[in-house]
């Protein structure tokens, strides 16, 4: 029996659009991780990149629990000697709720050529409205 290696052609991609309003940011991210490397399609190969394309409305209302907010810092360097900054949380969940929804989806992608191809298929924006209707997203359903 021969190992099953998808094709470029054998690669759809679908298009889903998730609400992040009320959800945790740990488990929204595990969620939006698992769709972006494509492990709900049985096409999946861990060395192809078979996920599908994510778009998240409402990332400004998505939940941190316990004293998250307030402990756990968002790090970051401006490339000069002592230039680390380092933010709460809650803070960046303010100012730039996209970057700490991105940055935890990132942590659970591969460190690898497609992860940063899947990492770009991801769309976050703040607002409730996408400028993606064009590709007619489906809701992302409860199980995958």
């Amino acid at each position: 029996m021969r190992t099953y290696s998808p094709r470029p052609t054998d690669i759809e991609r679908a298009w889903y659009v998730v609400d992040a309003d009320g959800e945790v940011l740990g488990r929204l991210a595990s969620r939006l991780a698992h769709v972006l490397r494509g492990k709900h399609k049985p096409i999946y190969a861990p060395h192809a990149d078979v996920g599908d394309f994510v778009i998240v409305v409402n990332a400004d209302r998505v939940e941190l629990t316990g004293h998250k907010a307030e402990q756990s810092m968002r790090h970051r360097h401006t490339g000069y000697p002592g230039g680390l900054v380092s933010l709460p949380f809650g803070r960046v969940l303010e100012t730039k709720p996209e970057d700490l929804l991105r940055g935890a989806v990132k942590g659970m992608l591969p460190r690898t050529t497609p992860g940063r191809a899947q990492l770009k298929r991801l769309k976050v924006y703040a607002a409730p409205d996408h400028p993606h209707e064009a590709q007619q997203p489906q809701p992302l359903p409860e199980h995958l």
